[in-house]
């Protein structure tokens, strides 16, 4: 039996320009997002059912990484990309393993709307 999967894609980007026309992008592909300017807001929102995170790296307070790995602490993690202008092996590999998958910005958007496909569905239609 296959799990349902949800539909919220969660995007955490301190940069309002990122942040916005990622959530355009995936809302114009049919996800449903919620969108946080911080690491910090997103664990104070703890939203639940979220299929994925899209996180920045380079954050203030608190990096893509770390966010990740505090979402670890579940029995079952969620599925987590990371971003970054300035990706490095070191950061890759810490990534991977976390079990987070990265692409380095400018982002390319089939690349991103393949890993969203990859863990969430479109919000019904209306």
């Amino acid at each position: 039996m296959e799990r349902a999967r949800h539909n919220v894609v969660a995007i955490i980007d301190d940069d309002p320009a990122v942040l916005d026309s990622l959530q355009f992008l995936l809302i114009a592909a049919g996800y449903e997002v919620l969108a946080f300017g911080s690491a910090e807001a997103f664990l104070r929102a703890d939203p639940p059912h979220v299929a994925c995170l899209v996180v920045d790296q380079q954050m203030p307070d608190m990096t893509g990484l770390e966010l990740i790995e505090r979402r670890q602490d579940g029995v079952q993690a969620t599925p987590a990309l990371l971003v970054s202008s300035a990706l490095t092996r070191t950061v890759s590999e810490r990534a991977a393993a976390l079990g987070a998958s990265t692409l380095a910005k400018p982002l390319d958007e089939d690349d991103l709307l393949r890993f969203v496909a990859e863990h969430a569905a479109p919000a019904p239609s209306t």
